[in-house]
């Protein structure tokens, strides 16, 4: 069984490759794919870069390529529900991508046209191992819940009160429905874990020098707890 990781920017995953035992590192398509091990469980992480395209093309080398048994998107996103802060964690149960429209042709917004779904829904033993490790850590509040994707900044609060309204999402981020979308393709086990760095729905931020260490911190204990139980 091997894990697949995947996340978007380098910050996002480095104190994972640090604590990894890296055993060979190989570049696809511009990435870096270090495989290696994490405790016992047999790891394949890579950063893909920012979009849905870089997320997409990476998660099906990992299915392709690399044969990874599941694959798990950590990284940061915004805030969407009223009661989610700066450092609370988030984890899919399905995700949409929001900026798919084909509303003309009388399909609902977030809808791909002629798929047999309209969100991709992430593993319901992963979300429920990732629930677990992210209740380990005390200091922060955990939520699951429908997160959104598109290949847009989100930082208007009309924008942000529409996909809360529309989708009833409760996070938007950049990767992670390509990720799911290419993992129903295929068949393979997924989940989306996002550390909040801000929300605009409830005026909520925080400095993003102060953020990102406490959001690597916190994704990567989870992904340690939750590998230790699959």
């Amino acid at each position: 069984m091997t894990f697949g990781i995947i996340s978007a920017m380098t910050e996002e995953l480095e104190l994972l490759l640090k604590e990894m035992n890296i055993e060979e590192k190989t570049t696809k398509a511009n990435m870096t794919f270090y495989k290696g091990t994490l405790g016992d469980k047999n790891i394949i992480a890579v950063v893909c870069g920012i979009g849905k395209v870089n997320a997409a093309i990476c998660s099906q080398i990992l299915i392709s390529e690399y044969k990874v048994s599941s694959i798990i998107n950590v990284g940061v996103a915004g805030g969407i529900g009223k009661d989610i802060y700066p450092g609370d964690v988030v984890i899919g149960t399905d995700l949409v991508e929001h900026d798919m429209d084909t509303s003309a042709f009388g399909d609902p917004v977030g809808q791909i046209p002629r798929l047999d779904t309209f969100s991709f829904k992430c593993d319901e033993n992963l979300v429920k191992a990732a629930l677990n490790a992210a209740n380990e850590i005390k200091e922060i509040n955990s939520f699951t819940g429908r997160i959104v994707s598109g290949d847009q900044f989100i930082a208007n609060i009309d924008k942000i009160k529409w996909l809360s309204e529309t989708f009833d999402a409760i996070s938007c981020e950049m990767e992670g429905a390509s990720i799911a979308h290419v993992c129903y393709l295929n068949n393979i086990p997924c989940v989306v874990i996002r550390s909040i760095s801000d929300n605009a729905n409830n005026g909520a931020h925080m400095d993003y020098e102060k953020f990102m260490p406490i959001a690597i911190r916190n994704s990567t204990t989870i992904l340690k707890n939750m590998l230790k139980t699959l």
